[in-house]
């Protein structure tokens, strides 16, 4: 019965900073990873960011390397997304997920095996 709640999406203008939150319940075991996925209209589920729990160890979408920046807090069970100078490329819904095994690539969606409902973020130019 794990459940994933992100919160925080909105409408910003270009340029502009937004911070995604997702909380984390009913883990019995802590994940090897959490990450974030959006996915635009007409487009593929896309890979954002993902950090190993344990480590805390970020990896990051060539696209947005150096200007997002994604954390965990290990003893709240939350992971955030810290997203500056937005495009309107980034607007998407963007999708909080947990891995509970390693996976071989952390950008592998299907590797993640917990999601949350999705927040919006919206970027005018």
């Amino acid at each position: 019965q794990v459940q994933l709640v992100e919160s925080g999406g909105g409408l910003v203008q270009a340029g502009e900073s937004l911070r995604l939150s997702c909380a984390a319940s009913g883990l019995t075991f802590s994940p090897f990873a959490m990450a974030w996925f959006r996915q635009a209209p007409e487009k593929e589920r896309e890979f954002v960011a993902a950090i190993n729990w344990s480590l805390g160890i970020p990896f990051y979408a060539t696209s947005v390397k150096g200007r997002f920046t994604i954390s965990r807090d290990k003893a709240g069970n939350t992971v955030a997304l810290q997203m500056n100078s937005l495009k309107p490329e980034d607007t998407a819904v963007y999708y909080c997920a947990a891995a509970r095994g390693r996976p071989k690539y952390y950008s592998d969606s299907y590797k993640y095996d917990d999601w949350g409902q999705g927040t919006q973020v919206t970027v005018s130019s």
